[in-house]
């Protein structure tokens, strides 16, 4: 069993480190003095399992918003890497740039060939910094968009892994054309006649996440989130006050449950009790059952069919019926 100290824990997570940290404190003791308490134990550990499952079942907005967040959250280049074979990143964007915070290249998915990309943070500060905390420049969403349009050439299957705070705000990005690169990624992703399924692993947030997230199919973990903006920065401008961030969370509706409500997401996938940062491996292979049922099912339909269901489905979404209006005000 791992023991709490050697996790990155969070706020509400400190119930279950004192319990498994008085687990640890009577392993030791019973074996220093030669004591029989593997009863005691196992009944702690079960305890301890059933107040994580507790606490994981009833988040909120704001506490999944840390999930999604964790540091050690599997990552883009952790998904392909478990679960892809032949995997061969490509690098820049044919314009003089290489963003390392959207990583894409070609793999093999079950023996299918595919194109894969995704937003990639960084472990630590250097890789965090050297990544740009998983937020793309334009030159990052034109080397996306290459090989988008090399899958649509090859009939090559997109699967695309979101995890990004949003683009990029910065001058530099202003100056080369941020919206336009977004703006062009949405169009080609609309436009191509190859199966596209998107997963939110983690955090998406804005027109940086949308840049690759439009898709036949829409799958999300369910610790997840997805929102037009990061809480922080709803509550900056609505109230002048980024901590009341959990206000604007449960406002904005940012859950995989909401969002599947509301119609934006295909399907929620299940994680493992604590996060797919306990167990990444369970959560690896989730997403690789989910992405071949999808492909298998997306694959039965034609290009201009593939077009056509992604049209509707994203023309489909925010559609709203407002009250008929009072006789008297007319």
């Amino acid at each position: 069993m791992t023991k709490s100290s050697d996790r990155l824990l969070l706020s509400f997570e400190k119930p279950v480190a004192d319990l498994e940290q008085r687990i640890e404190e009577i392993r030791a003791l019973a074996e220093d003095n030669e004591l029989e308490a593997s009863e005691q134990i196992q009944q702690l550990e079960h305890r301890a399992a059933e107040l994580r499952k507790e606490i994981f079942l009833r988040l909120s907005p704001a506490q999944r918003l840390q999930v999604a967040r964790h540091p050690r959250r599997p990552s883009t280049l952790d998904y392909i890497q478990t679960i892809c074979d032949d995997w061969f990143e490509l690098h820049g964007d044919r314009h003089g740039c290489d963003d390392p915070a959207l990583v894409v290249g070609l793999a093999r998915l079950a023996e299918r060939p595919v194109v894969v990309m995704g937003h990639q943070k960084g472990r630590d500060t250097k890789d965090n910094v050297l990544r740009n905390f998983g937020m793309p420049n334009p030159g990052g969403y034109r080397k996306a968009l290459r090989l988008i349009q090399h899958a649509d050439r090859f009939s090559l299957p997109i699967l695309t892994l979101i995890d990004t705070p949003g683009a990029y705000p910065g001058i530099e990005a202003e100056q080369t054309g941020q919206g336009e690169a977004i703006a062009v990624n949405l169009r080609e992703l609309f436009q191509v006649e190859v199966p596209v399924i998107c997963t939110v692993i983690g955090e998406g947030g804005s027109g940086g996440a949308l840049a690759i997230g439009v898709g036949n199919r829409i799958l999300m973990f369910e610790h997840s989130v997805y929102s037009v903006i990061s809480p922080e920065g709803c509550a900056a401008i609505l109230w002048k006050d980024a901590s009341k961030a959990g206000r604007a969370a449960q406002a904005l509706k940012i859950t995989a449950r909401d969002l599947e409500g509301l119609g934006v997401i295909d399907e929620i996938l299940p994680e493992p009790i604590g996060g797919a940062h306990r167990a990444p491996l369970e959560a690896a292979e989730t997403l690789k059952q989910a992405w071949i049922r999808h492909l298998n099912e997306l694959s039965a339909l034609s290009g201009r069919q593939l077009r056509e269901q992604r049209y509707h489905k994203f023309r489909q979404m925010g559609v709203f019926v407002e009250p008929p209006l009072a006789s008297g005000n007319r």
